[in-house]
């Protein structure tokens, strides 16, 4: 037990040690601004139908249980303020980066698995480039640039949602529901959203990257690095989004 937690210590600090590497490769030329746009269309324009589904999926279920548990107190009206709020500062952000886990982080972890494993990371470091900052920087980059975008999407859908289930099945006033959302609603809590997504897309992009380039034993490897990637990439998702609710909640709201 005392071996297996000081060998978790230590990739702790062997993916401290990569994410340093990473940032340092952000200001090294060449600046190939076309595997950047590349790996944006990839992983952020090809998973907008998951976003779309996941967040009208949240944001009708929400709305559900929020008539139901208001209407008894009448005041079903706070559900459109209460849906809005909520997927901005918490549900968007969070589905949606555990969607893109799923779905990319996965894919990354995978594929630079296999590159580790059929010797193509080895190919390139013989010809004298970098695999962090030909492979791993162009993912962090747009990950850091879609997840909030598909976040926006995220809670654009998931208001929409919501506004249907409490108008079209609930009969709820749609102007007095809108009027009273958008003057619950403010800035800071759509902000605080993307700010928290931006975050988790450059904490899911470094952890699958890192798992990946780290795989070896073949296909057996490169399952196990995806499957770790994963795991970890969700549970410090979790973790973070307390600490980045925390401190925002002391700055922003106090």
């Amino acid at each position: 037990m005392f071996k297996f937690i000081i060998e978790k210590f230590e990739e702790i600090g062997r993916y401290f040690e990569f994410v340093g590497q990473t940032l340092r490769c952000a200001v090294k030329k060449p600046f190939r601004i076309g595997l950047y746009f590349y790996e944006m269309e990839h992983l952020g324009v090809n998973s907008t139908h998951i976003i779309v589904l996941s967040g009208l999926a949240i944001g009708m279920i929400f709305s559900l249980q929020m008539v139901s548990l208001l209407q008894p107190f009448q005041a079903e009206l706070a559900t459109g303020a209460a849906v809005a709020v909520a997927m901005g500062r918490e549900f968007a952000p969070v589905i949606t980066t555990l969607m893109l886990i799923a779905k990319n982080g996965s894919a990354m972890a995978a594929e630079l698995g296999t590159m580790r494993v059929t010797e193509q990371i080895d190919a390139l470091e013989s010809m004298s480039v970098d695999p962090i900052h030909y492979l791993v920087l162009p993912r962090v980059v747009a990950s850091v640039v879609v997840y909030p975008a598909l976040t926006m999407l995220s809670n654009l859908v998931g208001v929409f949602g919501a506004y249907f289930i409490a108008t079209a099945l609930y009969g709820i006033d749609n102007a007095s529901y809108l009027d009273y959302m958008f003057d619950v609603l403010k800035p800071k809590d759509i902000y605080i959203g993307l700010i928290k997504s931006a975050i988790m897309g450059f904490i899911v992009a470094t952890i699958s990257c890192f798992f990946g380039l780290k795989a070896t034993q073949g296909a057996k490897g490169v399952g196990d690095g995806a499957t770790k990637a994963v795991v970890a990439s969700s549970v410090s998702i979790l973790l973070a989004d307390y600490v980045l609710a925390t401190l925002m909640m002391s700055i922003i709201f106090k």
